[in-house]
């Protein structure tokens, strides 16, 4: 059995883009971490925190989200949110954009070290869509896997910007998107670059169908976000085609997208 680090932005980012993988992987016997690089202060926020701090309330829904997935442990960096590109919060005491690269790689190895981690899932070269703590996240995972003493294997979620447009396409047939909501996938993101990665430089597509009732149940963890809000007002059938399967690059690996399942 292996000991997989998924490496995630912000509480939620977790649940959207690899809670299938993870509750698959759990389910199978292998031991599941999470690390959390920041307490994602800037996202949503709720009208019933009372005396609570939205970082509070996003902590309490990561842990019910990992009690969904079976998620074995949780990991805080401690950063805060920085926002999104050109927001003042990039520049912020305390926020992962402002930190220390080397340091956060430091402390993601150090857990690998902790666990002797077989595996660390981190992001694509832009965060899949260009969120500064995305990408941030992308190069401390990728220095933390050079960093940790037995060098685990890499890989890194991504989305699959094919895919995805031919989803948005028959939505749109079949009157399922009303045209305000259509997403346009070839167009720029936070950080200028269209969402995602081109399926033909994708190498993993894992199937996480038979556990969809769970990947959508963590996303619910989250649904104080407007974002994860968003997915669970997608009707069943649609939530299921849309989330149903989770994408990876393995950097070093050859080309082509095998649909399996990358750990044995």
């Amino acid at each position: 059995m292996a000991t997989i680090v998924f490496v995630h932005a912000h509480p939620d980012d977790e649940a959207s883009q690899t809670s299938g993988t993870m509750a698959r992987a759990a389910a199978d016997g292998h031991r599941v971490i999470v690390v959390y690089a920041t307490n994602g202060d800037h996202g949503s926020s709720p009208d019933d925190l009372g005396e609570h701090t939205l970082a509070d309330r996003r902590r309490a829904e990561a842990e019910a989200s990992a009690a969904t997935v079976g998620t074995h442990r949780i990991v805080w960096l401690g950063h805060r949110d920085s926002g999104m590109h050109g927001w003042e919060t990039n520049h912020a005491e305390g926020a992962l954009w402002g930190a220390d690269a080397a340091a956060v790689a430091r402390a993601v190895a150090d857990v690998c070290d902790e666990e002797d981690a077989d595996a660390v899932v981190g992001y694509d070269w832009h965060g899949g869509y260009g969120h500064p703590d995305h990408l941030m996240v992308h190069r401390v995972a990728r220095h933390a896997v050079e960093l940790a003493a037995r060098r685990p294997r890499y890989l890194e979620v991504s989305l699959n910007r094919d895919r995805l447009r031919r989803l948005m396409a028959l939505a749109a047939e079949q009157g399922m998107l009303p045209d305000e909501e259509a997403w346009d996938v070839d167009a720029p993101a936070d950080d200028g670059n269209p969402v995602g990665t081109p399926e033909a430089e994708l190498h993993w597509a894992v199937d996480v169908g038979d556990v969809i009732e769970t990947k959508r149940a963590a996303l619910a963890c989250h649904a104080s976000q407007e974002d994860a809000a968003r997915l669970l007002s997608l009707p069943e059938e649609g939530f299921a085609l849309m989330m149903g399967v989770e994408h990876y690059l393995e950097p070093g690996r050859a080309p082509g997208m095998v649909e399996g399942w990358p750990f044995g």
